[in-house]
């Protein structure tokens, strides 16, 4: 069986600032990790090979230089081979444009079987890319995998709804997409930290990925962002100490001053 899991590098969240005035993230100084999702998915993919020793693993992502670190991290879990797509021609590609990139990429892997991509990246939350891959490949796609079971040549997914989970089959070739409750993502060992700087990190270029220069990049992407803010603050809150039958009545006369009791 042959597995390609879609991986993305992005800014640590929790560390992540807006600039004020031009709206952007402010990267600099901001860790970089392997986006949350993606890394159940490659958890899962490597799960499916522990049970299978004939699965091979292929993760592939598409970013700059730096994100050589992220594809090591996935080697040193297990992965077999790591594809980083980099260029500066892939440069502001926006969802569409990089599933194409992606997807054309992906087709110079022949045979594959399972792709398995992260629901959502953190850094733009649009849960798009997995699903336009799959368009772009004409193949079946299952979103929102929260368990999923392999026999013979099709996958077995529960996909989360709101109220409950649907119990979805596929035949390979599929693409599925994985949330945080699909699994628990193991951690890298010392063993294959060494080996994964040992192994060669693929770098295709823009010259290496056959792709219709029209539909890359700025110009290629048809999404356009007007604007981009943090929300304003909404005042200073008031602060109560103590846990007496004044700082009690005092909570009480707030509250209903605000019309909220």
């Amino acid at each position: 069986m042959k597995i390609i899991v879609c991986i993305k590098q992005v800014p640590d969240t929790t560390e992540v600032k807006l600039d004020p005035k031009t709206g952007r993230l402010i990267r600099d100084g901001v860790p970089s990790i392997i986006n949350p999702d993606d890394k159940n998915a490659l958890e899962e993919a490597l799960r499916i090979k522990d049970n299978n020793p004939n699965t091979t693993v292929t993760v592939i992502s598409m970013g700059p230089p730096q994100a050589d670190v992220a594809m090591r991290e996935a080697l040193a879990m297990g992965a077999d081979e790591a594809i980083l797509i980099s260029g500066r021609e892939f440069g502001g590609s926006d969802t569409w444009a990089t599933s194409y990139i992606i997807a054309t990429a992906i087709k110079k892997i022949p045979d594959f079987d399972i792709i398995l991509c992260g629901r959502q990246a953190i850094d733009g939350d649009t849960a798009q890319v997995g699903p336009q891959i799959a368009e772009q490949l004409n193949i079946p796609q299952i979103t929102y995998v929260q368990n999923l079971v392999v026999e013979g040549d099709k996958v077995i997914a529960q996909r989360q709804l709101e109220d409950g989970y649907a119990v979805v089959e596929a035949k390979m070739p599929v693409l599925l997409t994985a949330i945080k409750e699909l699994n628990i993502p193991r951690y890298m060992t010392p063993a294959g930290i060494f080996n994964a700087y040992k192994q060669e990190v693929k770098i295709w270029g823009f010259a290496d990925v056959p792709v219709d220069p029209e539909k890359i990049g700025l110009k290629g992407s048809p999404t356009n962002v007007n604007r981009t803010f943090s929300p304003e603050a909404k005042g200073q809150g008031i602060m109560l100490e103590g846990a007496d039958r004044a700082s009690v009545k005092k909570l009480v006369d707030c509250l209903d001053e605000k019309h909220l009791l």
